[in-house]
């Protein structure tokens, strides 16, 4: 009987299994940013073992709030500035160097096929994009984590997402991945690896692959899988290349490599879906909840009081190059304030010299560092009670932006066109 990807991951990285179906695996990464790790390190200092299991396989950012926006905030930044110093962690990514971070560690080149990963931040799945195991993890476990470099899981069921046909003018992977919650809903892979197939997501660049694994734990999924191809290898290529020692000769020695990392023809799933994505149109999310789902053209002149462009699902250069083709030449509504956070300082570099950064200055917008602020309201964009914002953040919870305020989940490009008409608009429209 053949083996998803996600059991082949587990069977290699297996280290023990103490008891009924609790697998002990090893880790091939520990990502740690400054709001939930300096929990884990003091208390890993009050129990006296402050220490890390290995120093080149914990990668650190400071990105939640960037800068720190008050004495917390500074405080926070600081534990986590001064154990990555005080164990000298090579790869810490401060404030200037620094991004949101499920763009910047896979920017760098740090996540790799086959490879298992937990964060102690939810959307850790993200990185499912490149066919690795990644996953969000409580405080306890990251703390063992970063004591032993392992991490215990139930071993997941897999659930396959077939995305078939082919995408309309305007509908991008932030409408795929919306229109798969609305179909199986916030719980439909609860423990559940979602495993994405398909030619929708084989025509996909990574950055967009990202954005689709980003939101599968708005499913409920524990991790969201794509299959390393071609494309893979053609993002990781600075890194695996043979300028890097030890590395891969050619990228066809690579590609025959992560075969090993792909679901078996005769793989066993926990349950198939398959959704046709031809007729899928720009869409967005109302209410409470990302399963709430409705065509743009349904919400066509819903007002609202802010758009957001960023985060770690649509602020990559490839979002903010959608988002700038809808603006360019243009103006948001005097209604509307328009917020752009591109990801990484590396994107926010490269928008700069692709002129992006001036055509959305010459919008109208205020244009920030890389930070999360904004998307779980705390710094950089929070709304105020009763306002309302089209964000192509991952997260419509109540008071997810700001206590009292409403979010509209959609595209970079329906974001761009929703602030030229100070109303949710469709970005073939314009």
């Amino acid at each position: 009987m053949g083996k998803t990807l996600a059991e082949k991951i587990f069977d290699t990285h297996l280290v023990d299994r103490p008891f009924g179906d609790t697998w002990v695996l090893k880790l091939d990464r520990v990502f740690c940013h400054e709001i939930t790790t300096p929990i884990a390190i003091n208390d890993l200092i009050a129990k006296g073992m402050d220490q890390v299991f290995d120093t080149s396989r914990i990668k650190v950012v400071i990105d939640h709030v960037s800068p720190a926006k008050d004495s917390k905030t500074a405080e926070q930044g600081k534990i986590l500035r001064d154990w990555a110093r005080r164990h000298c962690i090579k790869d810490f990514f401060d404030i200037g160097r620094n991004g949101v971070c499920h763009a910047i560690f896979p920017e760098k080149g740090l996540v790799r096929p086959g490879f298992t990963i937990i964060m102690g931040d939810s959307h850790t799945c993200t990185h499912g994009a490149f066919g690795a195991f990644a996953a969000g993890v409580g405080t306890t476990d990251l703390e063992v984590g970063i004591l032993k470099g392992v991490a215990a899981f139930r071993k997941p069921e897999t659930l396959r997402i077939n995305l078939t046909g082919a995408l309309m003018p305007g509908v991008f992977a932030k409408d795929v991945i919306l229109a798969v919650i609305a179909k199986i809903g916030v719980s439909g892979a609860t423990d559940k690896v979602m495993e994405l197939r398909g030619p929708v997501i084989e025509g996909m660049s990574m950055e967009s692959r990202m954005t689709i694994c980003n939101m599968a734990v708005e499913a409920g999924a524990t991790c969201g899988l794509c299959m390393p191809d071609r494309i893979t290898v053609d993002y990781l290529w600075p890194f695996i290349g043979p300028k890097e020692e030890g590395r891969y000769p050619t990228k066809e020695a690579a590609l025959q490599d992560y075969e090993q990392w792909r679901s078996d023809d005769d793989a066993v799933y926990a349950g198939v879906v398959d959704l046709d994505c031809s007729g899928l149109e720009p869409s967005a999310t109302i209410g409470y909840k990302p399963n709430q789902v409705k065509t743009i053209r349904e919400l066509k002149g819903t007002p609202v009081d802010q758009v957001y462009i960023g985060s770690c699902t649509n602020g990559r250069i490839e979002d903010l190059r959608e988002a700038a083709e809808v603006i360019r030449g243009r103006k948001i509504a005097d209604t509307v304030r328009g917020v752009v956070s591109p990801a990484t300082t590396a994107v926010y570099a490269q928008a700069l010299q692709e002129g992006l950064i001036q055509v959305f200055l010459d919008a109208g917008f205020c244009v920030t560092n890389p930070t999360c602020g904004a998307c779980l309201g705390m710094s950089n964009g929070v709304l105020a009670a009763g306002e309302v914002c089209a964000s192509t953040t991952n997260r419509n919870f109540y008071g997810r932006m700001g206590t009292g305020g409403m979010v509209h989940l959609m595209s970079p490009a329906s974001a761009a066109a929703t602030a030229v008409a100070g109303s949710i608009a469709n970005p073939t429209d314009l």
